[in-house]
C-alpha cells in the first residue's frame, strides 16, 4: 500500500512512523528487531529503511604505505524492507540515492523492491562520500534527485534503461522526497531550495518527509511557503528526540538546523545525559502534540536504532 493512500485512509488522522538504519556489516538484524517490537504498539502504516553509500579506509600495506579501499558499512536496505513486510506486515519505504550507484544498479535494485511488492521508495541525492568536499556522481549515475525521480516515474511508464526492452511491465512506486524547512545547506536560499522542491513535485513525487527540526514554526513556515509555490502534496514533519548534550553540536553540525534558545538552555542545566534524556522526551511531546493538533497527516520519527525516547513520547500520543 501507498504512503499516499494511508494517508488518505486516514481520514485525517495524524499516523505514526519511524526510520531505521541497516545494521552494520557482521551484526545481527535481532538487533533490529528489537528496536522496532516495541514500537508496533502504535500501528506504524510504513517504515522507512536508509541506504548508506561507501566509504573510503586506508589500510597498511606490507611495505609501509597505506592503501585506499572503499567499503559498505551497512549494506541490506532492500533485505531488510523485505523482512520488514514479511515479519511485521508493515509497508517499507527504502531510501534510494544517487550517490555510489549507477543508473543501471538503481534500475536493479528498483526491479527487485518491485518483485518484492515493495511500493514505495524515498529518492534522495545523498551525501558526498567521507572526505571528499562537493557531491561527485558516479560516471553513469544520477547527478541530482530530480534525475532519480524522473528514473523511476520512468520505470513506472515502463522505460527502463534498454531501449530494446518492448512490452515492459511497468512499475508503481509512489515516490517521496526531502524537505528542509531551513533549507538544503547547498542552498543559497529557501526560495532556490523550493524551485527545485517544486521541480520534484512536477516530476513525479508524490510526498514530502523534512530533515529533522526542533522549533515547529520553521515546519508550518515551510508548509505555508510551499503551498504558496503550489506545492501541495503531503509533508509529513521529522522529528529526533534529543538524548545526549553532544545532540547540541553534532545535530547542527551534520544536519545544518538551529537548535531553539528554550531547548538548549533546557540541556545546558542538565547534569547529565539521563536529564537530557528526559528534557528531549518532553520537548518531543510537546512538539509532537502541537504538530497533530495542527492536523500533521504523519508524525515520522528519525529513531536511530534506538526507541526508548520515540517508545515514550509515542506513548503519550497514539
Amino acid at each position: 500500500m501507498k504512503v499516499t493512500e494511508h494517508i488518505e485512509a486516514a481520514k485525517g488522522k495524524t499516523l505514526f512512523s519511524l526510520e531505521i538504519i541497516p545494521p552494520k556489516k557482521g551484526d545481527s538484524i535481532d538487533s533490529l528487531f528489537n528496536h522496532i517490537d516495541p514500537l508496533m504498539e502504535f500501528h506504524p502504516p510504513f517504515i522507512d529503511v536508509t541506504y548508506h553509500r561507501e566509504e573510503y579506509v586506508y589500510k597498511p600495506r606490507r611495505d609501509g604505505l597505506l592503501e585506499k579501499k572503499t567499503i559498505r558499512k551497512r549494506p541490506g536496505t532492500v533485505g531488510i524492507c523485505a523482512a520488514i513486510k514479511n515479519k511485521y506486515k508493515v509497508d517499507p519505504v527504502p531510501h534510494i540515492i544517487c550517490g555510489g550507484f549507477s543508473k543501471e544498479e538503481t534500475e536493479n535494485a528498483l526491479i527487485d523492491l518491485n518483485f518484492l511488492g515493495i511500493d514505495n521508495v524515498l529518492v534522495l541525492r545523498g551525501d558526498s562520500i567521507a572526505g571528499e568536499q562537493n557531491f561527485k556522481p558516479e560516471p553513469d549515475g544520477n547527478a541530482y534527485a530530480l534525475d532519480l525521480v524522473n528514473q523511476v516515474v520512468n520505470m513506472n511508464k515502463g522505460q527502463y534503461l534498454d531501449d530494446d526492452l518492448q512490452n515492459a511491465m511497468p512499475a508503481d512506486f509512489c515516490i517521496g522526497v526531502a524537505g528542509y524547512p531551513e533549507k538544503h545547506f547547498e542552498a543559497p536560499n529557501l526560495k532556490s531550495d523550493l524551485k527545485y522542491l517544486k521541480q520534484k513535485i512536477e516530476a513525479g513525487a508524490e510526498y514530502i518527509v523534512t530533515q529533522m527540526f526542533f522549533d515547529n514554526s520553521k515546519y508550518f513556515e515551510f508548509v505555508d511557503k510551499c503551498r504558496a509555490e503550489g506545492i501541495n502534496v503531503p509533508i509529513i514533519p521529522g522529528l529526533k528526540p534529543i538524548k545526549t548534550k553532544g545532540h547540541m553540536t553534532v545535530l547542527p553540525s551534520i544536519f545544518h538546523i538551529d537548535i531553539p534558545d528554550d531547548l538548549y538552555s533546557a540541556i545546558e542545566k542538565c547534569k547529565d545525559n539521563k536529564e537530557i534524556q528526559e528534557v528531549g522526551v518532553e520537548w518531543g511531546i510537546q512538539q509532537s502534540k502541537e504538530l497533530m493538533a495542527a492536523g500533521v497527516p504523519v508524525l515520522h520519527y528519525y529513531s536511530m536504532g534506538k526507541s526508548d525516547s520515540v517508545y515514550r513520547i509515542a506513548k503519550e500520543l497514539f
